[in-house]
Parts: structure tokens; sequence; C-alpha cells
């Protein structure tokens, strides 16, 4: 796999339709998809991925019903529990975005731990997308540096320093399974140069080896990034970029068209 695709992103859909297609309840789906992720990160830990960001939970999810709402808290509270001496094991850093502190405290003491434990790993970054939205976290963004910057304008570096985590900034690749074709509201700063990847698998039914055909697949890819023939990465490009606007601006303003 080309050097590219270092950050990587899964919107793991179609668990409740994999359920109802073998006429189980929607908890069930979520059930499998868990075992799911488990080997989702381990592939990508092995593929010496930066970061894996999966959507876990959003701010739209609140709308499903209790039950299944307080079912999803669980399986997080389970995956801390059974995952955690895997993610030691494997050098993971561990992190949650979003705003997760409706959690149970006991779940919270679990992910502030883990956090902890894990803080200084230099092996995959594991993103949890949890009680996330793309456009609450831009307006959290802001509202953070207006708190510590009064009446002082905002730029593309100070927004993406007040991010929920500043080191995240541009996602490779966004993965979504279940077959529906759009980003839903996920990661909408980060993905601005991103590659989109959809698949009909539901997630239950997604598997290490699709996974790893996608990312050789989207390798291969032209990536120019707003410029003119292939790129090793976005920040590359913005670099370049840079350069060539200090240099030409004086000259477009004596232009006369």
């Amino acid at each position: 796999m080309e050097k590219s695709l270092k950050d990587v992103a899964i919107i793991m859909d179609g668990n409740g339709r994999w359920a109802r297609n073998r006429h189980r309840p929607r908890i069930w789906g979520h059930v499998r998809g868990a075992h799911v992720v488990s080997e989702i990160v381990e592939s990508s830990s092995d593929l010496n991925l930066n970061s894996l960001t999966l959507y876990a939970f959003s701010t739209e999810n609140w709308s499903r019903s209790k039950e299944e709402v307080y079912f999803l808290f669980k399986l997080l509270d389970k995956f801390l529990d059974r995952e955690k001496e895997k993610i030691l094991k494997n050098n993971i850093q561990f992190n949650v975005l979003g705003d997760y502190s409706f959690l149970p405290e006991k779940t919270l003491k679990k992910i502030i731990n883990l956090k902890s434990l894990t803080s200084v790993a230099d092996g995959l970054k594991l993103n949890f997308a949890f009680g996330y939205g793309g456009r609450k976290e831009i307006i959290d963004a802001v509202n953070r540096y207006i708190e510590l910057n009064p009446n002082k304008a905002i730029d593309l570096e100070s927004l993406e320093n007040n991010l929920y985590d500043s080191s995240l900034t541009d996602v490779d690749l966004i993965i979504r399974t279940g077959g529906d074709l759009r980003i839903s509201n996920f990661l909408l700063w980060q993905s601005a140069y991103s590659e989109l990847f959809f698949t009909d698998t539901f997630w239950p039914d997604f598997s290490k080896t699709e996974f790893e055909e996608i990312l050789k697949n989207v390798s291969i890819r032209e990536r120019r990034f707003g410029g003119i023939g292939k790129v090793l990465s976005f920040d590359n490009q913005k670099i370049i970029a840079k350069k060539h606007s200090d240099s030409l601006v004086s000259e477009v303003k004596s232009l006369e068209f």
C-alpha cells in the first residue's frame, strides 16, 4: 500500500438491516458489528496506518429508541473491557472524539483510564467518534477559540488546533459500509480532500479481506489535491501552493484584464 494512505475513517453502517434480513432484533447486528471492529483495528495496526477513526455514535443517533441507544453504550463498555489488553499489547493509542459526557460514570472512567494508559503509544491511533457530529465539532472549535481569543479573527490553523483532536487534521480515506452514498455529518473538516469509498456490504459482513482490498484499490488513485499531477499528501500540496501563492500574488495584482 502506498504511503499516501495514512489516515482512514469508517462509517460503520448496516447493522440494523443486517439483523432485520435475518429476522433478528437490531441489537443483534450491533453485537456482530462490535466483533468486526476488533478485526479491522487489528488489520489497521498490522498495515501500519497512522490512524483509524470509527463512527460509533453520532449526534443524530439520539433519535433511535431508548433501548437501542442504551445498548450501544453497553457495547462500548464491553469493548473497553474486552479489547484493553490487546490495545496495550499492540501499542495502540486510544482516543474518543465528541461529547461523551453523558455516558455512565463507570464507562467514563474506563475511557479516561485507557486514554491515559495509551497516551504515549506510538502505534496505530484508534479514534472512536462517540456523541460526535461534524458540524458541532466545528462550532465547538470556533467557540473555544473565541473564548480564548476575544475580538481576534480565527484562521485555518487556529481552527484546526481547536478541533476535538488537533492531531487528526486530514483524513486520506473515508469508507462507508451499508450501501448509502453520503458522509452523514462525519469529519466534515478533516475530509476536505478525502477519497471516498462506498460498499454495499453491511458492517457485520465487512471483513479484513475487503478492507485491505479497498485500501489497495484506493491507493492507486491519482490524488492531486487541487494541483496538477500526483502528489504525496495534502500537507505536501498545501506547502507547494503556499510557496506559489506568495510569489505570484503580487504579480497578479499588477495585471490588467
